[in-house]
């Protein structure tokens, strides 16, 4: 599933293309993706036609543009893909729901965005937006002064923030971790506790923390665990500069292309390939319904 850094790639591309522009056409070609609007396709084409695009704003994992009246909340699932296309291209494959744009401040030339997904587990929901709980802007824009900046999807009201939101407060989530009776792994996945972070770069951030996946959390300092919160955000910084982690050609930003991260990861994937610190295979374990992958020298039980 795309995580923090892929689904901030693709904010940016749709940031550069789209503000600005107004949907003059929607077509839902499958049902499926549009599922939570329940007043049903023909609603969700109706709603959007004649909006403007504002802002294009992400909190962790999910993403919304900001309309007119209102927001369409964008969350990928395991395969969405957002592409730009000139109008005419031949439709994708997994070609589900395509808007017509005109206008924008890019070149002003008619394109077309299209939601592509495969296994179907993404979804385009129009929705409101709601202030803030604490006043502060909802997430990462390109407009963070702007009146809707501290407004928010209500399905994403109960989304923390994320390590690369610059309103995280730090020592209230390390505070909050360590009074949580679970392991540590299943801590960084909580979207309620810090968003954005997936198996991938919980792996990549324990790795370098030197820690087990399955460490309690009260065994850890809180020393630590602000460290551990570091390396989450380092590594991601240096996945979004690398246009994220691209395992196959359903991992891609707005122009099709692909992140290029993989290179650089030292646990996610790696099993029986030498640690990069100490030389020691790599070990792929079963850990809720997924693979947790660790150095067992470097970060032991």
């Amino acid at each position: 599933m795309p995580e923090l850094p892929e689904v901030e790639v693709v904010r940016r591309g749709l940031a550069r293309w789209v503000l600005g522009c107004t949907v003059r056409e929607v077509e839902v070609c499958h049902p499926r993706p549009v599922r939570a609007h329940l007043p049903g396709p023909e609603d969700f084409a109706a709603r959007l036609c004649g909006e403007t695009v504002r802002d294009v704003v992400r909190r962790g994992k999910f993403s919304w543009l900001v309309l007119d009246s209102g927001a369409l909340l964008v969350h990928l699932g395991m395969s969405g893909q957002l592409l730009l296309q000139p109008p005419g291209a031949a439709p994708e494959r997994h070609l589900r729901v395509r808007f017509c744009l005109s206008g924008g401040p890019a070149d002003r030339q008619d394109r077309e965005l299209r939601f592509v997904d495969q296994r179907m587990f993404g979804g385009l929901t129009p929705t409101t937006l709601v202030p803030t709980t604490d006043g502060l802007p909802a997430g990462a824009s390109e407009l963070p002064d702007a009146p809707w900046a501290a407004m928010v999807p209500p399905q994403v009201a109960p989304i923390a923030r994320d390590v690369l939101d610059p309103h995280l407060d730090v020592g209230a989530l390390v505070r909050r971790l360590r009074t949580r009776r679970t392991t540590v792994k299943r801590a960084l996945l909580d979207q309620r506790l810090v968003s954005g972070v997936g198996n991938i770069y919980a792996d990549e951030a324990l790795w370098r923390a030197r820690l087990h996946y399955d460490r309690p959390l009260e065994a850890i300092s809180a020393g630590k665990l602000r460290e551990l919160i570091g390396h989450a955000r380092d590594v991601m910084t240096q996945a979004l500069e690398a246009g994220g982690t691209s395992f196959d050609a359903l991992y891609v930003n707005v122009n099709g292309e692909s992140g290029y991260f993989e290179r650089g990861l030292a646990a996610y994937g790696r099993d029986g390939l030498p640690c990069r610190r100490c030389g020691t295979p790599l070990r792929r374990e079963a850990f809720m319904n997924r693979s947790s992958y660790r150095c067992p020298r470097c970060q032991r039980r």
